[in-house]
């Protein structure tokens, strides 16, 4: 017999389940086996002499990365630039391609549920599942090193964000709206500007800053693999071993992502 004590601290008698019971023992030492073999996976693969040495390592770089190196500030303008440049002109490029793609995608105002709808969300799915590190990558193996290849990695990861959250705003409008203008007689094309419109652009305009929020952190990292920005600093820094110079551009990065999460959270206060 089990035990349970409710709200009232009363002792409430229950019977054991034996089959219950056991289904829960056969969880746990299946899911503690996994464990385990993930674990041990893991351990077989790993150079234990660096974790344990991690510690004075990491000491050591960080005495070497201290003070900053305050003189390559000016060197650092440019690349900031840059990186916020490919933040908001890839952010502006996915929106343009989002917004058609979303409304396709809307149960409510896709022309075919059948053919154009899944078309749609294969395009969303296949841009939101690659990381944009991995299109920089690609783009820059098609297109060669520079900021073009990070602003189409940046529009092309965004797309399926933008394009999800605003087709789920529109399957969610008021359609009592939307009949009003229809019984008017007013064309799709009406129906969609006045009715539908008017109600997700709060949703849109919400999407576009956050996004623009989260690509100027992406985009700090795209020169890493020759997409340009300010990552490319970082990258040369690192090849040097230019340590002073390496928390020189951290902390740029930092003041770079707290002023456009600043700006995000007014944007979006403002609108919302």
């Amino acid at each position: 017999m089990a035990v349970k004590i409710n709200n009232n601290g009363q002792k409430i008698w229950k019977r054991r389940d034996r089959r219950a019971q056991l289904q829960n023992w056969a969880l746990w030492l299946i899911g503690t086996a996994i464990f385990m073999f993930c674990w041990y996976q893991i351990s077989k693969a790993t150079n234990w002499y660096f974790v344990w040495d991690a510690g004075r390592i990491a000491s050591d770089i960080g005495s070497r990365a201290m003070p900053p190196k305050w003189s390559y500030i000016n060197e650092l303008w440019k690349p900031l630039w840059d990186t916020i440049n490919i933040a908001t002109l890839g952010t502006l490029l996915a929106l343009i391609v989002a917004i058609p793609i979303g409304f396709l995608a809307a149960r409510n105002t896709t022309p075919s549920k059948l053919f154009v709808r899944p078309i749609a969300l294969i395009i969303i799915v296949s841009s939101r599942s690659i990381n944009s590190l991995i299109w920089a990558l690609l783009l820059v193996a098609i297109l060669g090193p520079g900021i073009f290849a990070g602003l189409l990695a940046i529009a092309i990861r965004s797309i399926g964000f933008c394009a999800k959250l605003l087709y789920e705003a529109i399957e969610e409008i008021d359609r009592t709206q939307v009949e009003a203008i229809s019984a008017t007689g007013a064309s799709n094309m009406q129906i969609m500007i006045y009715g539908i419109l008017p109600q997700v652009m709060p949703t849109l305009a919400g999407l576009s800053v956050f996004r623009w929020d989260i690509n100027i952190r992406e985009s700090t990292v795209l020169g890493l693999v020759g997409a340009g920005g300010i990552g490319l600093q970082l990258q040369g820094s690192l090849n040097t071993l230019a340590w002073p110079q390496v928390s020189l551009i951290i902390l740029v990065i930092l003041f770079a992502v707290l002023i456009s999460e600043w700006v995000s959270a007014k944007v979006r206060g403002a609108i919302i």
